[in-house]
């Protein structure tokens, strides 16, 4: 896909949702960090039934740490590999304590040196809590990048590098949004519904359906 062309792709994109926003449900940038962690190979729906419940009782570190590891997993039974997440907010909370006051930090850095916190939560949290023009790629906006020709690359990390590297700099701070939420619910991995694609004749993918 050619320069004008990524810009025609992200004007119509943000044409069609003006203000894109996560689906996870969160009113502070520790109770996203915690979804974030939590929505690993699980469903962001999932993710908000079991917050839901958790954040009204506990929604800070020291409030989360304190209901143990086995007080957590009650609340997040419910979701995948809930013990092992248990175990790293709960770990992920003393540490934001002991190190950053209770804080979440706003550098990758710090971010990275948490319990469960990968390189794609960390650019969840960058961007979306702290307005970072980050790139968090997941299996839906590794699927766009490379079905359409946006940015195509062999791997995850190779598509980020390529969509911050191509994207117009006006549309970096809601691409993330725009790219996994056309994965989600237009470009999807069985069938693309190409017929309903905004930005169908800018897609370079050659088996559309219609």
């Amino acid at each position: 896909m050619n320069k004008d062309s990524r810009r025609e792709f992200f004007e119509r994109l943000r044409a069609h949702n003006p203000e894109p926003r996560t689906e996870l449900e969160y009113s502070t940038p520790f109770e996203l960090l915690v979804s974030v962690v939590l929505s690993a190979q699980a469903t962001d729906v999932g993710v908000n039934k079991a917050t839901r419940k958790l954040y009204p009782v506990a929604n800070t570190p020291a409030a989360i740490h304190a209901l143990g590891v086995e007080g957590l997993e009650d609340y997040i039974r419910t979701i995948g590999l809930y013990r092992s997440k248990a175990r790293h907010v709960i770990e992920m909370c003393r540490l934001l304590m002991e190190r950053h006051d209770g804080r979440v930090p706003e550098t990758r850095e710090a971010l990275e040196a948490l319990p469960g916190v990968g390189r794609k939560t960390a650019n969840v949290v960058l961007n979306t809590a702290f307005g970072q023009p980050t790139m968090a790629v997941d299996t839906h906006i590794f699927r766009v990048s490379n079905r359409t020709g946006l940015a195509p690359g062999k791997d995850v990390r190779a598509v980020e590098d390529k969509l911050v590297k191509v994207i117009p700099k006006e549309f970096m701070l809601d691409a993330h949004h725009w790219l996994i939420l056309h994965g989600r619910y237009v470009c999807k991995a069985r069938k693309p519904d190409c017929p309903v694609c905004v930005v169908r004749e800018l897609c370079e993918y050659k088996a559309k359906t219609t």
